[in-house]
């Protein structure tokens, strides 16, 4: 039986979702994954607020207890599971990295909204959006150095890798320039099995967020998108 139930939005473009329900699969703890569609025409908000109270996914219920926003779910597993590195200075920097993209990084967030099934070519990136490329390398760069690797705090997989899973996708999608060794880090994090189920679905869906798709394209000319590959 399923200890949680997870719910989440589109796997194409639920950036959040994607945080909890990769740790979630990395820590092999079982869970029940429930969709639900973004609705770009009438809002998610009547919907949403049915099984989360900021009516905003992922949203983690374990029994009569529901926990929504991604980094209190991390936090909340965190009570029973090894969600963090053991080493005091990788757990403190994993988790100040982690806090910082929660609360900033607006710019990468809203200019290169995460695609799964979007290459792009960026063309130029607004200073804004150049400061947090730079703030993404800078980090990975820290972590890989600091703790020697091959993941962002140390030799296994924590947190902080789920959290920065959307901005390998974001950069690898946007095809955004990092550093070498930055660059090692998104290659070594691709061949995630989870995280290449999670796009493989994601590239699967049938649903559309035009708003999304168009931002994207306003980095750049398209390179590929591999959802007409299935729909030709």
């Amino acid at each position: 039986m399923a200890l949680y139930t997870l719910h989440i939005g589109n796997k194409n473009y639920s950036s959040w979702s994607l945080r909890a329900w990769l740790l979630l699969k990395e820590l092999d703890i079982t869970f029940d994954e429930v969709m639900h569609p973004f609705d770009p025409v009438k809002g998610n908000q009547a919907h949403f607020e049915q099984f989360s109270p900021s009516a905003r996914v992922p949203c983690l219920v374990d029994k009569d207890l529901t926990i929504w926003d991604t980094l209190a779910i991390f936090e909340y597993v965190a009570e029973t599971a090894s969600v963090w590195p053991a080493d005091k200075a990788a757990r403190a920097f994993s988790r100040s990295v982690c806090a910082e993209i929660h609360s900033g990084w607006d710019a990468i967030r809203t200019l290169c909204p995460m695609n799964c099934s979007l290459t792009i070519k960026t063309e130029s990136l607004p200073d804004e959006l150049q400061h947090d490329v730079n703030r993404l390398s800078s980090v990975i760069e820290e972590g890989m150095r600091r703790f020697k690797g091959p993941f962002a705090a140390g030799s296994r997989f924590t947190g902080l890798d789920a959290f920065l899973a959307p901005m390998v996708v974001r950069a690898v999608g946007y095809q955004l320039s990092l550093s070498p060794l930055s660059r090692g880090y998104l290659d070594h994090s691709l061949r995630n099995p989870w995280l290449a189920e999670w796009i493989r679905a994601a590239r699967e869906e049938p649903w559309r967020e035009p708003h999304e798709d168009e931002e994207g394209l306003r980095r750049g000319p398209l390179v590929r998108d591999y959802r007409a590959v299935r729909e030709l």
